[in-house]
């Protein structure tokens, strides 16, 4: 069970590093489902100050945006 859950975190990591490639940049949720992303596996949640709430795959996250977007960011 464990090696299915890291092979899926690889997976979603892959797919958020392939579509941002310059560190920022913004999907669609069909896109994200196309390549296979399962959003029901992150490694970490990060809530701004101001309530934002973006998702991590270890360093590659992703934010929803309105109309099935979402913006995809790196963590430095």
């Amino acid at each position: 069970m464990v090696r299915n859950v890291n092979n899926r975190l690889r997976k979603n990591y892959r797919i958020l590093e392939g579509l941002n490639p310059a560190e920022k940049t913004k999907t669609s949720r069909a896109k994200l489902l196309a390549k296979g992303f399962s959003f029901d596996y992150f490694t970490s949640i990060y809530t701004t100050k101001s309530g934002t709430i973006y998702f991590f795959v270890y360093d590659q996250g992703y934010l929803p945006l309105e109309g099935d977007y979402y913006a995809l960011v790196k963590r430095n």
